[in-house]
């Protein structure tokens, strides 16, 4: 017998090197399951890897789970931590019914599925764009009526920006409907709200947020993968008055939907007309592109490899949270027409992560003077449109 823990990691696509590389750092025995297309991956941590895993899918929950369950005929498996949205839901049906510590089914269908998320909260008087299920058609008429164009239709349980239509008008929504046939009650339909989008990242530990930053885009993932551009986040000033409102509005969305240990990555807008947040999304995982290691740069504190350590630890271990910088941080990004873009010219001081990934330009830069970053962003931003960006919209395979 050992104490040994094993950890199983679900990982759709290959990202959460450093979750892989910590767990196995604190001893752990690593199993990682993953697409077979993904198979011999450069980007694998593969020395921290005990054993792989593979499947032709990731999606089909039965056959997940009769493979894991074959699986544990011979391996005691301990924890099982998805790497992506998609994976979120897989490892909470395998935790049930393996009977293994971490979030069940109803907690994660909170946090994947965006018409659950939204009335949970709604039913704790938080704002949300005015929104209507997509199952009962006079339901839909009577929002229609009521509600002014434009909405936006969302898949339920995609991730991020990923698969949402802009709507226009009452005709235009009624043909995509029929177009989406039985798959309509996959949607959920809602008030497009203009407005500053703000991303909130976390850390909770037994329902307490221990660790909280507040970023904001620089323009709404909606707009780029409509039209294209360049994608930009950054931290916000920490003592102002809107991040110390969405530090409050965060610990009340986490609350209501029972969230009790983790990193999540939860989704606001600042509406243009009234200067009110409303609630969009929320995510049980680490964000995207690179938002883990802007915030790494600003503050030391990397958000995998926390993740790993609280999953390591369960409820019965102690967490501590590190020590941490309050610099910040913010990135630029886009796909180029390069397949390995020459970032050479770009040397400003403040650079301190440049992304290397085949046709994507991306720098991160940090400061103690939030408006240094912002100054160094926007001049970034109008160079990589001169420099590197593809004019094809591709904002879905940033994020993924």
């Amino acid at each position: 017998m050992t104490n040994q823990l094993t950890v199983l990691i679900l990982a759709g696509d290959v990202k959460g090197q450093r979750l892989i590389t910590e767990c196995k750092r604190e001893g752990c025995r690593v199993f990682v399951l993953t697409r077979q297309a993904l198979q011999g991956d450069p980007d694998w941590p593969h020395s921290d890897v005990d054993e792989f895993f593979y499947m032709p899918s990731l999606t089909k929950k039965e056959e997940v789970i009769n493979a894991v369950s074959y699986l544990a005929r011979t391996e005691t498996i301990d924890r099982i931590v998805p790497l992506d949205d998609f994976d979120v839901e897989i490892a909470s049906a395998l935790r049930e019914h393996l009977r293994i510590p971490g979030m069940g089914e109803t907690t994660a269908r909170n946090f994947r599925d965006k018409l659950a998320m939204r009335m949970v909260t709604s039913e704790k008087g938080i704002l949300s764009p005015a929104f209507v299920p997509v199952l009962n058609h006079e339901a839909i008429h009577q929002y229609v009526a009521k509600v002014p164009p434009p909405w936006v239709l969302k898949p339920r349980s995609q991730a991020g920006a990923a698969g949402i239509r802009k709507i226009h008008h009452a005709d235009e929504l009624w043909h995509q409907l029929n177009q989406l046939g039985d798959e309509q009650s996959h949607y959920v339909l809602e008030q497009f709200v203009p407005g500053d989008i703000f991303h909130v990242d976390a850390i909770t530990i037994n329902g307490e947020v221990q660790f909280v930053e507040v970023s904001r885009y620089g323009r709404p993932p909606l707009d780029i993968i409509q039209n294209g551009g360049i994608f930009m986040t950054s931290i916000q000033k920490r003592n102002s008055l809107d991040t110390l409102a969405l530090k409050d509005l965060n610990k009340l969305v986490l609350s209501a939907l029972h969230f009790r240990r983790g990193v999540t990555h939860t989704e606001f807008i600042k509406g243009h007309a009234d200067g009110k947040f409303y609630f969009l999304e929320t995510a049980a995982r680490v964000g995207g592109a690179y938002i883990a290691e802007v915030i790494e740069q600003a503050t030391g504190l990397n958000l995998w490899t926390e993740w790993a350590r609280i999953e390591i630890a369960g409820e019965k271990l102690p967490y501590k949270l590190p020590e941490r910088r309050e610099n910040y941080a913010g990135i630029v990004l886009c796909l180029a027409k390069q397949e390995w873009p020459d970032l050479g010219g770009y040397n400003d001081p403040e650079i301190v992560y440049r992304v290397h990934k085949k046709n994507h330009a991306g720098l991160i830069v940090s400061s103690p003077d939030t408006a240094k970053v912002q100054a160094l962003l926007e001049s970034y931003s109008g160079r990589f449109g001169q420099d590197f960006l593809t004019a094809a919209p591709q904002y879905e395979r940033i994020e993924r």
